[in-house]
């Protein structure tokens, strides 16, 4: 009789250890469920503010297009913009500081600069967007020579890296521009055409080295 009391209590002893270890075990599950559930809502919080604040970026007029700085002219006639060119992706039109511009925040989708050359205006957002890629923008107004703009033209469609379009806002009639840089040229054959697309094509200004200058806009 002792001996069966004895197996029962043991029993309910082993029974109640498993039941314990079973309650420890869904307890572990439980805390690890929660801290997995606590990492993805958080992780959501985060990517959630990330998304806010592009779109926001993106609604807003580009706070540097109206930057402050001012371009130094070097001992070899380009200029450099001295001060800071936003880089970032926005809807709105931006109003840059200079024509044509050399940076700042501009469209997120880049023009064609793979030796593009177009007969219309740019979007000067889209445009800026190339020399971000690290491309040289040949732009003329309707007093540049016929002659000249059909020789840069060729020059400009055997050159990756580079695009051509009128502008009739500039105040010279044949200027280059590249992320930063910007010089006035006389003409086709100006040496300093040469010069500007050996620094500048693919230069060390180039924010975004090595990037795309295809599959983007084109007229």
């Amino acid at each position: 009789m002792g001996s069966a009391k004895k197996s029962t209590a043991s029993a309910r002893k082993a029974r109640i250890e498993e039941m314990r270890r079973a309650e420890q075990a869904r307890e572990r599950r439980n805390r690890i469920l929660t801290i997995a559930a606590s990492v993805v809502v958080v992780a959501g919080l985060v990517v959630g503010g990330i998304v806010l604040v592009q779109s926001q970026s993106d609604d807003s007029t580009a706070a540097d297009g109206k930057g402050k700085g001012h371009f130094v002219t070097g001992s070899d006639g380009v200029k450099t913009w001295k001060g800071t060119l936003g880089r970032n992706h926005v809807a709105k039109t931006v109003d840059y500081p200079m024509e044509p511009p050399v940076g700042g925040d501009h469209n997120q989708v880049w023009m064609n600069c793979n030796g593009d050359v177009y007969t219309k205006a740019l979007n000067n957002m889209n445009a800026v967007h190339s020399l971000e890629h690290g491309a040289v923008w040949v732009t003329y107004t309707d007093k540049a020579k016929k002659s000249d703009v059909e020789a840069l033209a060729a020059k400009v469609k055997k050159t990756p890296y580079t695009l051509m379009s009128p502008d009739d806002k500039q105040k010279d009639p044949i200027m280059l521009s590249a992320w930063g840089h910007q010089r006035t040229v006389t003409g086709a054959n100006d040496p300093n055409v040469g010069k500007f697309f050996e620094k500048f094509v693919q230069g060390a200004q180039t924010p975004e080295p090595g990037a795309a200058c295809t599959s983007g806009l084109s007229q």
